[in-house]
């Protein structure tokens, strides 16, 4: 029974001085500043920066810019007076669609990282 008395007592010593060790915190900064250094050091990428934009921003722009084209389109083809305001709650009934449906896929694309 001495033995394992003893032994405790040394591993009892042995973790106090790790957790006394100055070192402890220098080490994990340098740790954490040559990953930061490392990430630095990576080129930066437009498509990886286009990927990590969620859809509930890139699918109400890309709607917004199909009505906008489409009321170009509608203004020149159909000689209309209101022609441009139909064409502008096209434009906007386009975004707010964008919009929900660019949610939907953000929440779907959640759900699946959380089940993981």
């Amino acid at each position: 029974m001495p033995e394992s008395e003893s032994d405790r007592l040394k591993k009892l010593r042995e973790k106090q001085l790790r957790e006394r060790d100055p070192l402890t915190s220098e080490r994990k900064f340098q740790r954490n500043m040559s990953v930061k250094e490392k990430r630095m050091q990576k080129p930066i990428s437009l498509g990886d920066d286009w990927r990590n934009i969620p859809y509930v921003v890139k699918y109400p722009l890309f709607s917004f810019i199909f009505g906008i084209i489409g009321t170009i389109i509608l203004v020149r083809l159909w000689d209309w007076q209101y022609a441009v305001y139909v064409g502008a709650g096209v434009t906007i009934g386009l975004a707010i669609f964008g919009a929900v449906l660019g949610n939907a896929i953000d929440l779907r694309e959640d759900i699946k990282k959380h089940l993981k």
